[in-house]
């Protein structure tokens, strides 16, 4: 990996403001690890979706220069059909090698160019049953804010381009750069749950209790042998009840949150220490270090070995 990654976004009409600008804000934010460039298929400015036109300083001969290529996003309309020529003409430009990334709706262009094909990837659940219909050959997942498929990263609505792009950050360079460029730009490290917690659903009744003081509580003791009936007791509701009710704040149910938590304070110790995966396992309540060692490897398909040796090697190559 070179000491600056370029990364190129590409802009095509219709796009979003907000996502287009989500790369530059969150990877240049990272102490000068990457260079962000924005291009169109034509060198021309292009009409966003918003009131206003965007102005670039690139064509697309930006994209034979990208380690990293991401497709912002457009209005559905605009993804719905075949690629103009010109779109083709562009991504053909991006050299092998290069990682692909899609934030929102751009996951409908790199599956029309056939990028996606045999990857697991994600878009926004409002055009997830669209997106099985055009592309049955691409396994879509719309549960989750990206998906990480190596060399090709697709990335759920909006925000979640900032989930993508951190996640990036914290691949190459560890989650101590990550966390910085998050504490910058003012947004979470990475954030719990999946899309079901965004999907549109009946408004809770707002003299309902929140289960946000027992997850808060339940963080500060994963080491411990959690059980429904220890949270639910915590926030004083019955099983069912908080079991519909943390579902409905949180989009997955508690004992899968539960381990989500325990994966992530489990990578984040693979980082920073030098304790050993058994010790590590009993740090975050798993019962032993083979439990650890299933639950990441069902979580990003690695062993905690590999993924140390990764991330560290992240962390101090530059």
């Amino acid at each position: 990996m070179s000491s600056v990654e370029r990364v190129v976004v590409l802009a095509l009409d219709g796009v979003y403001p907000f996502e287009l600008g989500i790369p530059a804000r969150i990877f240049g934010a990272a102490d000068g690890r990457y260079e962000v460039v924005t291009c169109t298929v034509d060198g021309k400015p292009v009409r966003s979706n918003a009131d206003f036109s965007i102005m670039v300083e690139h064509g697309p001969e930006a994209l034979r220069t990208a380690d990293i290529v991401v497709i912002a996003p457009v209005s559905p309309e605009r993804v719905t059909g075949e690629l103009p020529a010109e779109v083709i003409e562009a991504l053909a430009l991006i050299r092998p090698g290069a990682r692909l990334v899609s934030i929102c709706t751009g996951a409908f262009v790199l599956a029309a160019a056939g990028l996606l094909d045999g990857h697991r990837a994600t878009t926004h659940w409002q055009v997830a049953d669209a997106f099985r219909s055009m592309y049955p050959q691409v396994p879509l997942d719309a549960d989750v804010l990206f998906v990480d498929d190596g060399k090709v990263l697709t990335s759920a609505g909006a925000a979640s381009g900032v989930d993508v792009c951190l996640h990036i950050v914290r691949r190459d360079h560890g989650s101590e750069l990550a966390n910085k460029v998050a504490r910058r730009c003012v947004v979470p490290p990475w954030r719990d749950g999946g899309q079901a917690q965004y999907i549109e659903q009946p408004v809770p009744d707002p003299s309902a209790s929140s289960t946000a003081a027992t997850r808060a509580w339940a963080l500060g003791r994963l080491g411990d042998p959690l059980a429904l009936a220890d949270l639910a007791g915590h926030a004083r509701m019955s099983l069912r009840t908080f079991n519909r009710r943390f579902q409905d704040e949180v989009g997955i149910s508690p004992g899968r949150w539960l381990i989500q938590q325990r994966v992530a304070r489990a990578r984040h110790l693979l980082e920073a220490s030098d304790l050993s995966v058994d010790q590590i396992a009993g740090e975050v309540g798993f019962a032993t270090g083979t439990s650890l060692r299933q639950h990441l490897h069902a979580s990003i398909g690695v062993s905690p070995q590999a993924y140390r040796r990764t991330f560290r090697a992240g962390a101090v190559s530059h």
